[in-house]
Formats: C-alpha cells, sequence, structure tokens
C-alpha cells in the first residue's frame, strides 16, 4: 500500500543521507540496483533522489545563510550542486566532517522527505545512476516533473534546516564585528 510504500522511503531516503556516501549509503543503493533485476524500479528512484538531497540542501544553505559560512565554504557549496545534480552525495562531505551534529540530522530529514514523496508520487526508475541527467534517457523514468519537486522539497527542506542550525564561524564574526 501507499503507506507502506512511504515508510520504505523514508527509510531508504534517511539511509542514502546517514552518511553521504559511506557504507550505509551504499547498502541502502546496493540493496536498490539489486531490485532492478526483479523489475523493482520505485526503490531506485527513491535512492537516487535522496542521494542527491545532501549536498543540494548544503548547496541551498550556502545561499540562504551566506553570512553563516566562510568564503571556502561558499566555493564548496557551488561545487555541490553540480556534484548533487550528478548523484554524488560526497558533495555533502566538506560539510559534514566540518558540522556533523547540524548536517546530518538535516540531510536524514530531507531524504526522508524525499523518499517518502518519491513512493508516494510513485516514481519508477530504470537506470542505476546519473542523476538528473537520466531524465533525458527515453523510459528510464516516469512522472518526472513530481520526481523533480521530490528533490526539490528535500533539499529545501535540507538546505533551510542547516541554515537555520549552522552557527556562523567565529573568525567571520570577528571579521564583521
Amino acid at each position: 500500500g501507499t503507506t507502506n510504500a512511504m515508510i520504505m522511503g523514508v527509510i531508504l531516503g534517511s539511509m542514502m543521507c546517514i552518511d553521504v556516501g559511506g557504507p550505509i549509503n551504499k547498502a541502502a543503493y546496493a540493496f536498490t540496483v539489486g531490485l532492478l533485476t526483479s523489475q523493482t524500479y520505485g526503490p531506485m528512484a527513491i535512492t537516487m533522489a535522496a542521494g542527491m538531497v545532501p549536498p543540494l540542501g548544503m548547496a541551498i544553505a550556502t545561499f540562504l545563510a551566506k553570512y553563516k559560512f566562510t568564503k571556502p565554504e561558499q566555493d564548496a557549496g557551488k561545487a555541490a550542486v553540480v556534484l548533487g545534480l550528478c548523484f554524488i552525495s560526497e558533495g555533502a562531505i566538506p560539510f559534514a566532517a566540518k558540522d556533523p551534529l547540524r548536517v546530518i540530522p538535516a540531510s536524514i530529514a530531507g531524504g526522508a522527505l524525499t523518499g517518502a514523496l518519491s513512493m508516494y508520487f510513485g516514481c519508477k526508475l530504470a537506470a542505476p545512476h546519473g542523476g538528473l541527467f537520466v531524465l533525458v534517457i527515453p523510459n528510464a523514468m516516469n512522472h518526472a516533473l513530481l520526481y523533480l519537486l521530490a528533490i526539490v522539497a528535500g533539499s529545501v527542506l535540507t538546505g533551510l534546516v542547516y541554515a537555520l542550525l549552522k552557527r556562523p564561524e567565529a573568525a567571520e564574526l570577528a571579521v564583521t564585528a
């Protein structure tokens, strides 16, 4: 049913975001790639969409709360956009390594939302990688606009939560004071 599918979306979406490219992320991804062989395409949509959320969310946070981020962090936010669009979760690692207690929960919240929405919308994805570029492959994806909406919703949630939780860098405060 839809509720069970959404619960699976929350779980897989959270797993994709808990360690931004680490072993939990890879376990969720490997599980969904395995399901492709049985023509079960919904879980792949979850993992790819949710895997894009942490880097895109960090990029959004650096734009929303620019004053809280150092220049190198702002530059990492710009790079995270490209990495996120390519389904490279590791684009969030510089942020998670520096501030894990804020980045990881913000990312999990966005990934859970993205996963739940992806399943609610009935999104299915037959390609095991490629980020947003899979949308140009004929018949690889259904409900492309709803899929994008799920990614945007989760990324914005992650960006907003992290922008609110992030503390300004002490060195930056001293310069502006």
